[in-house]
């Protein structure tokens, strides 16, 4: 793995304070050590969406910002980056630079937000509150991967369909990955409708066409990538990490009665397309830099092959960020009820890392391209209580959930929202906050 990713610097210092009064408050997700990017425009208005970074309660505008001469004083390095991060609607531009080029703004950015800047008086204008803000999907996603990372989900689900033998045999030795569709892909927020799609009970003779019964969320990380490689040109791990820019979080809606039926012999098709909810904010690797942990493989489990190792990968080769997921059912809106947690897991208990992944993805040839996307499937811990989907936790649907509002879950109903949330945190470190993906689940649509 790269040591750009690895590496601390003075913007990770937990002493530095921001002139933004939110950015400072306890348990802020954005405090001046972080800095997430994302796209935005003022809600309800016909403005073009356009790159911003988060800090405390705010946006700071970078191409207001970049107008406003504050980047003028840095070198030709942070000025080029700078000019990417503001060229567009987009962060393509910014994600095909380096990651020397993503540092170097991100240092001049701590340098302006910090308390004292004497840039204050004309960024203050550039500000933009988040809670007037309506967001988009930050990139312009070529392809997307969804990859099968959490061996405690792939054992859980694995266990209702092969109970003596859940696990595929190639499951720990290769990270498992399907080719997913782009261009459902929304930011949260997203409102989408139960989709249709064929299923088939166990008993009968022929499948039947209409609205999946057994509608799904399913807890993910999604990665960003940025400089991407060259097709015929495989990623090695010590360089995996320098072809990402950064990480979110991705709810890949799942209908489990479609997929039950026509997963075999290829794949999710149909029963994966319809919706996938992604988190506003990209936090960038070198913003988790202080949050790495180790990774290891439990014992009588095989080592990952030499092209998917690095010296680096069992001391740092994961990511300590806490997943919560919670509901909020319509009757709980209508009550003035506040969502309720269903799990809370770690990012740290995935059996792939995030460079394994890019390495493993490369290592045909295929060629990763800025603004591709990839998710890193169901994010499950080893308690029952840290299951990162509802097939999970209601023991594919033997066992509803009971919810503090009294009503029972089995899988989705209608007017369903479920929020996934993430933060990474630390003693005597500031918390470092992914922000919220929200999506609601609409009626079917009519089939007359």
């Amino acid at each position: 793995m790269s040591l750009s990713s690895l590496t601390l610097n003075e913007t990770h210092d937990t002493e530095l304070r921001s002139w933004v009064p939110s950015a400072n408050a306890d348990g802020c997700p954005f405090p001046i050590q972080n800095l997430p990017y994302g796209v935005f425009r003022r809600a309800g208005s016909e403005e073009d969406f356009r790159v911003g970074v988060a800090i405390g309660d705010q946006i700071l505008d970078l191409p207001a910002a970049q107008s406003a001469g504050a980047f003028s004083g840095f070198d030709e390095a942070t000025r080029q980056a700078a000019h990417a991060a503001c060229s567009g609607s987009r962060l393509n531009a910014l994600m095909a630079l380096t990651p020397a080029s993503w540092s170097a703004l991100r240092l001049a950015l701590s340098h302006l937000l910090r308390t004292a800047s004497p840039h204050q008086t004309e960024l203050a204008a550039c500000l933009v509150p988040q809670a007037q803000a309506e967001y988009d999907v930050p990139a312009a996603i070529g392809d997307y991967t969804d990859f099968y990372t959490s061996i405690h989900h792939a054992t859980t689900v694995g266990k209702l369909f092969r109970p003596d033998n859940p696990l595929l045999p190639n499951y720990k030795w290769v990270p498992i990955g399907y080719h997913g569709r782009v261009s459902s892909i929304a930011v949260s927020g997203q409102q989408f409708r139960r989709p249709l799609g064929q299923t088939k009970a166990p008993d009968a003779d022929a499948p039947t066409f209409g609205p999946c019964k057994r509608l799904d969320y399913e807890l993910e990380i999604g990665i960003f990538i940025g400089g991407g490689n060259a097709l015929g040109e495989p990623v090695p791990m010590e360089e995996a990490e320098d072809k990402v820019f950064g990480l979110c979080l991705l709810n890949d809606w799942s209908a489990r009665d479609v997929q039950a039926w026509e997963y075999q012999p290829l794949g999710p098709f149909l029963s994966k397309s319809f919706a996938s909810t992604i988190s506003p904010w990209i936090v960038t690797l070198e913003a988790l830099a202080p949050y790495r942990c180790s990774w290891s493989r439990p014992d009588g489990d095989p080592q990952p092959l030499p092209y998917l190792d690095a010296p680096t990968l069992r001391t740092q080769g994961a990511f300590d960020v806490q997943l919560e997921v919670l509901i909020q059912t319509a009757a709980m809106r209508q009550a003035g009820q506040l969502p309720q947690r269903l799990s809370l897991s770690n990012y740290r208990d995935a059996y792939w890392t995030v460079a394994q992944l890019v390495t493993h993805h490369t290592v045909n040839g295929c060629n990763l391209r800025p603004g591709d996307f990839l998710g890193s499937g169901t994010l499950s811990g080893p308690a029952p209580d840290e299951a990162g989907s509802l097939l999970e936790l209601t023991t594919g649907g033997k066992s509803p959930l009971t919810l503090a509002s009294g009503e029972k879950r089995v899988f989705l109903e209608d007017g369903d929202t479920i929020i996934l949330r993430a933060v990474a945190r630390r003693d005597g470190l500031p918390l470092i906050g992914f922000g919220e993906s929200a999506g609601t689940v609409l009626p079917a649509r009519s089939q007359g």
